[in-house]
């Protein structure tokens, strides 16, 4: 593909200092000759500075959102949702005061676009819709703070332009897709803002305390959260996406001090193959806008470089399989209020106009492409229905129908149809049962995501991924699934998903069991060990009562706790309901098996544990974990900090959990204290490079297998291409499982698909009892990974756990809780805190 836009040389990226004090002005922002409504309040009027010479505050980015929707009839403002820390997710709805009038009749036009019989429907005379969102990275603040004047412009510019566009187009518009980083950003820019500003790239402004602003609560990047939406400032704005169907959607954010200004189209070669080539068309005439926009105001841009639309769990890619148009828009950062670069000084006002210009560009664009982008979206969804299959995907769990049924709530949130299935069926071994499974349509509106969202692909036109190149959802669930269930297995459809609710517990004088296959077996468990009563686990499979219990069911003997029979049945019922287990009553410890005094139970200890946090950790696998164990399990944890380590009592927690971290994390005396600290009893787990660092610290021993790839006949210009083919940006891989070891308990299949982005990979140890989780001959099951790396990766173990003193060191080569979705793997996590005493 030619590149239709070239790089203008400008002096537009250095700004005078006039423009970071008090001497800011609208004038700077604003376009010229337009006049605006004096009864509608400047953001300076509300805010007591000029934008740009704060940083704005969510609450205060929010308030004056308010009062412009109070000001102006041609806004609606409306909350979506609340974010973890309880902060609102506005959106605003902004299009002129006779379209406010039918806004409803206009989003049921829209929308029938979509549906059977929407290549039949007139566009001529049906408005456009633009979704834009600012600042989902919480630190990349130009985007939020440039609402301030989108929104104001919007409310308050008169003329017959204006009228003309707010006619044309609805605006969807979210000021902060991320209000927990933007506030915790603003605090940090703000109060360590100088007032004689310094540039200075070291200054403590540029150069935020660990997590940082860029991510939520959990610490979880929002920008990859589109497809999975598992949080809930994603499941808001999908909510609006899938309600609203709109033509284009923009997602603002920050890139390099030294960079300048990037927008779509990306790379051509890096896009995914199921979105059409005349989405990406459009999106470059979309950047013509954009071009002459940047030229009149003198700003540096650039297209087709650096990024890519792959990986549809982005906001700028997510758009493109739902027949919209995604547009990503990458500033050069200032992080806090003026930088020196590369390109002279940096200042926020110039960061903040820029993302104003192409806020307004992509409206000009959208007005004057109107017919076209309303054509392609009723096209998209004409083609789809023309290509779908007739028959369905079916996936379910027999063992564990907790994590099938969360990925009908995932479809469900993208309106797609979930159906029980009317009868048992089976298909290549596997077997669906009609309260464990879900049946989904090929034949609905969006065949294509699903496509896109169950579809296992191996090979691509490039080898570089901007992000993960697999998300297989069966996989990442480790569901039983088939995609050639016939249509007829169809049964009652589902308006909503819940979970299992099991029957009142009746009560026993004996004991009562627990599945560990059920999802949230280890919520129940941990509540019931924090009640103090006590648990035991089963090391073998029987049968009891026609029933067979696998590896690793919980026994609670009714004789000899705290609490008498009756309040033990009461308190268990309760807490099978909360954590949706099942468990059974019985009367008896003779079984078929081992019988339940027998020494094959272990018995299991209430956990205390400490995830380490801070510097040198990765905040996104910190963030993962906690959210996991917080919200899922309803485990607490204390977050303890690298730098409060040497000081802190670690006697305190039976498990220490190390994410994913650098060298730098803790210091050798750390190490030394956390060695004593295992073999005094404690359990260590690590995960991926936090491996490497325990290894160097005599704390594990394992071998790595080493890779070679020297560079022949590879130019100066291809180096970078080169290097990044060997790295493994997200793949998903086949493992083998030995049952019987603890680490595997809960699991039904001796096979199971684990996602990866590392290149640590460890030899199996030559006692085969030791690698209870081994990649297969064959391991590849989705994504890209390079020759020489899949070679490596053959009968390696990703999982190793050893003894040290009286304590458990376990380390995991891959993230087991990758970005909240990957429901198949986490029981392995749970395994090594739960169960590291019987490994």
């Amino acid at each position: 593909m030619k590149h239709l836009f070239v790089i203008f040389l400008c002096i537009g990226f250095t700004l005078s200092a006039q423009n970071t004090t008090s001497k800011l002005s609208l004038d700077y922002y604003l376009p010229d000759q337009v006049t605006y409504n004096p009864e509608i309040p400047k953001p300076q009027d509300l805010l007591g500075y000029m934008p740009g010479e704060w940083h704005v505050s969510h609450d205060q980015l929010i308030g004056y959102m308010q009062r412009l929707a109070e000001a102006s009839p041609r806004i609606r403002i409306e909350r979506r949702g609340s974010t973890f820390e309880g902060r609102p997710i506005l959106l605003l709805t902004i299009t002129s005061p006779q379209n406010q009038q039918n806004l409803e009749e206009i989003r049921e036009r829209h929308a029938a676009l979509t549906e059977e019989g929407g290549a039949n429907l007139d566009t001529s005379t049906m408005p456009v819709v633009v979704y834009q969102g600012m600042s989902i990275h919480g630190n990349e603040a130009s985007g939020s703070n440039a609402g301030l004047l989108a929104a104001y412009y919007l409310a308050a510019a008169e003329g017959p332009e204006i009228e003309s566009l707010l006619n044309d187009v609805v605006i969807l518009f979210d000021p902060s897709f991320n209000p927990d980083g933007l506030q915790r950003f603003s605090f940090w820019a703000n109060t360590n803002k100088n007032q004689t500003i310094t540039a200075d790239p070291q200054d403590r402004e540029y150069d935020e305390i660990w997590p940082g602003g860029r991510t939520n609560h959990y610490w979880f990047d929002l920008n990859r959260d589109w497809l999975p939406a598992e949080l809930p400032e994603s499941q808001a704005r999908i909510e609006t996406f899938h309600q609203w169907h709109p033509n284009i959607l923009t997602d603002h954010h920050e890139m390099g001090s030294s960079s300048s200004f990037f927008f779509q189209p990306g790379i051509p070669s890096r896009t995914h193959p199921l979105t059409p080539a005349l989405n990406q068309e459009l999106t470059a005439e979309i950047g013509t806008y954009h071009a002459k926009a940047f030229d009149k105001i003198g700003s540096l841009y650039y297209t087709e470089e650096d990024y890519d639309d792959f990986y549809y769990g982005k906001g700028s890619t997510f758009p493109d399989i739902n027949g919209s148009i995604g547009i990503l828009f990458e500033q050069a950062s200032s992080r806090g209020h003026l930088q020196e670069t590369e390109n002279g000084l940096l200042s926020f006002p110039f960061t903040i106009r820029n993302q104003f210009t192409a806020f307004l560009s992509t409206l000009e664009a959208a007005k004057a492409m109107r017919n076209k982008l309303l054509n392609y979206q009723r096209d998209f969804y004409t083609n789809s229905r023309a290509e779908r299959g007739k028959d369905a995907y079916i996936f379910g769990s027999t063992n564990d129908p907790a994590r099938a049924a969360h990925l009908a709530k995932l479809l469900k949130r993208h309106h797609i149809e979930v159906y029980k299935p009317a009868r048992e069926y089976e298909a290549d071994g596997k077997k669906f049962g009609t309260n464990s499974s879900y049946v989904v349509p090929k034949t609905q509106k969006h065949s294509r995501l699903l496509k896109a969202m169950f579809e296992t692909r191996t090979t691509f036109q490039d080898s570089l991924f901007y992000d993960i190149s697999a998300w297989s959802f069966p996989l990442a669930f480790n569901l039983d699934f088939s995609d050639t269930a016939p249509a007829g297995l169809l049964g009652e459809k589902l308006d909503s998903i819940t979970l299992p609710q099991p029957l009142t517990l009746r009560q026993s004088n004996y004991a009562y069991l627990i599945p560990w296959g059920d999802y949230y077996a280890p919520k129940a468990l941990n509540a019931i060990l924090n009640k103090d009563i006590r648990v035991k686990m089963a090391m073998q499979p029987f049968t009891l009562n026609g029933k067979t219990y696998d590896y690793g069911t919980l026994m609670i003997p009714v004789q000899n706790q705290k609490l008498n029979a009756e309040a033990l049945q009461s308190f268990l019922d309760g807490v099978a309901k909360n954590a949706h287990v099942k468990m059974d009553a019985v009367s008896t410890g003779s079984t078929q098996g081992i019988d339940l005094g027998s020494r094959q139970f272990e018995s299991l200890e209430k956990q205390h544990i400490a995830l380490l946090v801070g510097e040198g950790i990765s905040s996104y696998d910190a963030g993962e974990i906690w959210h996991l164990l917080d919200t899922r399990f309803d485990i607490s944890i204390t977050k303890l900090d690298t730098r409060n380590f040497s000081r802190s009592d670690l006697n305190r927690y039976t498990t220490i959990i190390m994410p994913s971290s650098w060298g730098s994390a803790l210091t050798d005396e750390d190490a030394e204290k956390l060695k004593n600290w295992v073999r005094e009893g404690g359990t260590l787990i690590g995960f991926k490079n936090a491996a490497k660092w325990m290894k160097r610290q005599g704390l594990v021993d394992f071998t790595e297998v080493e890779t070679e790839n020297p560079a022949t006949g590879i130019r100066f210009e291809q180096r970078s291409d080169f290097n990044g083919a060997q790295v493994i940006g997200g793949a998903i891989f086949k493992a083998k499982l030995d049952r019987s070891h603890p680490i595997a308990f809960g699991y039904d299949r001796d096979e199971i698909n684990l996602f990866r982005d590392t290149t640590l990979f460890i030899e199996a140890d030559e006692t085969s009892y030791k690698n209870p989780v081994l990649y297969t001959e064959e391991p590849l099951a989705s994504g890209y990974i390079s020759d020489i790396n899949l070679e490596a990766l053959k009968s390696t173990r990703p999982f190793v756990y050893q003894s040290l003193g009286r304590g458990d060191v376990l380390v995991f080569t891959d993230n087991t809780n990758f970005r909240a979705f990957w429901y198949g793997t986490s029981k392995l996590f749970m395994n090594a805190i739960f169960f590291a005493g019987a490994m």
